[in-house]
């Protein structure tokens, strides 16, 4: 009696002991496969936002960029014409100092060969100027004396007639040397940019700013030249009182021996250990 009943039982739905564990073990897969699927999809959540948080964090919107170079544009322009002129400073002491040591080189090397320099130093003029104004090539007797005696002792590497007769010549650093058209006592050493330095200033001014101004009068033996008597190359000193003063005055262009600004300006630097005087009355400029 108590088995039909059983069975009626499992008839009717009542189930079995052993459905149980077999549904419960699809419950438990389906949640694994749900809880992985949500790990799966909160890891990638994450990991996009960890990605754009850290960009709005650490990186700068196009208007902080732009302000940003708009600061650094202000302030390169107040800082760099400031470390140009201090670099082309340092140009002009370096390659005067370096001139100087060199053309004295020369000189003494031509001694060797030549004798003493008073003998054979000549005050020769220029090149020939044609009707129309334009040089004769041959004819500058200045060049012909420099060839002789002191381009065997330098490194030349381009030599050239201007227009007003004289000559240039040009050396591997970038500056030149060249020649007064009516004289070869006076020398103007020009650092570097000589083309542009002569275009801006011409022949007979811009001293003391791109060109700087040498003499060589070994020859003589007046008061006004004893700084040159018996002597190599020098920064032009003719008529110098001997003062830092008078230096200063000269470099300014307020002295009686020229007319011309910049004429005691070498001197003055040379005076100065080859250094330009933080008071330097003129504007380095090539």
């Amino acid at each position: 009696m108590k088995t039909s009943l059983i069975a009626s039982k499992l008839k009717k739905g009542g189930g079995s002991t052993e459905s149980k564990p077999h549904s419960g073990a699809s419950f438990d897969k389906s949640l694994n496969t749900r809880i992985t699927n949500r790990t799966r999809n909160l890891k990638a959540f994450l990991k996009r936002n960890a990605f754009w948080g850290l960009t709005r964090t650490h990186g700068f919107t196009l208007a902080e960029v732009l302000i940003t170079l708009g600061i650094i544009g202000i302030v390169a322009a107040m800082t760099l014409p400031t470390l140009i002129a201090q670099y082309q400073k340092q140009v002009v002491e370096t390659r005067l100092q370096k001139f100087y040591s060199n053309i004295n080189q020369a000189v003494k090397l031509a001694e060797v060969q030549y004798g003493d320099k008073k003998i054979w130093f000549e005050d020769l003029l220029g090149a020939d100027l044609d009707e129309n104004g334009i040089p004769v090539e041959g004819t500058s007797e200045s060049e012909k004396w420099f060839n002789k005696y002191l381009a065997p002792h330098l490194k030349i590497i381009k030599q050239e007639t201007l227009y007003d007769g004289s000559f240039i010549v040009y050396f591997p650093d970038g500056s030149a040397l060249r020649s007064r058209s009516h004289t070869t006592r006076d020398w103007l050493f020009i650092p570097s940019n000589a083309k542009k330095c002569i275009k801006t200033y011409g022949t007979g001014t811009g001293f003391g700013i791109c060109q700087f101004m040498f003499n060589f009068n070994p020859n003589n033996n007046t008061n006004a030249w004893r700084y040159h008597y018996n002597k190599g190359f020098e920064p032009f000193k003719a008529s110098w009182n001997g003062s830092e003063e008078h230096l200063m005055e000269g470099c300014k262009g307020k002295v009686s021996v020229s007319t011309h600004q910049g004429v005691y300006c070498t001197a003055l630097i040379q005076n100065n250990g080859w250094k330009i005087p933080d008071d330097y009355p003129l504007k380095i400029s090539y």
